[in-house]
C-alpha cells in the first residue's frame, strides 16, 4: 500500500519542484546578470585601436581615472539605439569613455562611427572576440565602469538610456570621483 503511494506522490512532487523553479527562472529579469568580474581587476589586454592599428589600447590605459568601457558592433541594433546617449556621456565631460568595437569589421566600424559621430577618446578592435570573452561580455552592449585602480565596479547589459545614465551610471561615477580624490 505505501508503495503505491509513493508510486503516485513522488512524481507529483518532482512535478511541483520543476513548476516552482520555472516560475522563478521566469520572473527574473534577464538584463541582471551577476558578473564575476565586479570588484576585481579589469582583465589584461592590449588589442589594436579601430581608428588608428599601428596604435594600442589596453587596460593600462584605462587605469588611474574612472572609465567606462562600452562593448559595441556596427552589426548590434540596440548599440545604434544607446549611440545618442553615449553622445551625451561623452559630452558630459565627466568621464573618459572607450569602445571595444566587438567581433566587427574594421571599415563598417570607421564608417559607423563618421556618420553616427564618436564619443569615444579610443576604440580596442576586437575583430575575433578574445578579449571580450575575457570581460565575459554575453552580447551587444554592454558597459564597465572601472574606478581609478582597475577595479570594475558595475556592469550593464544592454542599451544605455537617459534613464539608466541619469539614475544608474553618472551618480555611480560621481561616487567614484569623490571616493578616489
Amino acid at each position: 500500500m505505501m508503495s503505491r503511494y509513493l508510486r503516485f506522490m513522488v512524481p507529483l512532487l518532482l512535478f511541483v519542484l520543476l513548476v516552482a523553479l520555472l516560475y522563478r527562472g521566469l520572473s527574473l529579469d534577464p538584463k541582471i546578470v551577476p558578473s564575476p568580474l565586479i570588484g576585481k581587476p579589469m582583465p589584461v589586454f592590449s588589442l589594436p585601436q579601430l581608428e588608428n592599428p599601428a596604435a594600442t589600447l589596453g587596460d593600462r590605459d584605462l587605469r588611474g581615472k574612472v572609465s567606462v568601457l562600452n562593448v559595441w558592433a556596427t552589426w548590434c541594433v540596440s548599440c545604434r539605439a544607446e549611440h545618442a546617449v553615449l553622445m551625451e556621456l561623452a559630452n558630459t565631460g565627466k568621464v573618459n569613455l572607450y569602445g571595444l568595437d566587438y567581433k566587427d569589421e574594421r571599415d563598417s566600424a570607421q564608417r559607423w562611427l563618421a556618420q553616427l559621430g564618436n564619443p569615444y577618446i579610443a576604440n580596442a578592435f576586437d575583430q575575433n572576440g578574445r578579449v571580450g570573452i575575457d570581460w565575459g561580455v554575453y552580447g551587444t552592449p554592454e558597459t564597465f565602469i572601472m574606478d581609478r585602480q582597475g577595479i570594475i565596479r558595475h556592469k550593464h547589459i544592454g542599451p544605455l538610456t537617459r534613464a539608466v545614465l541619469t539614475n544608474e551610471i553618472l551618480p555611480l561615477i560621481a561616487a567614484l570621483e569623490a571616493e578616489t580624490q
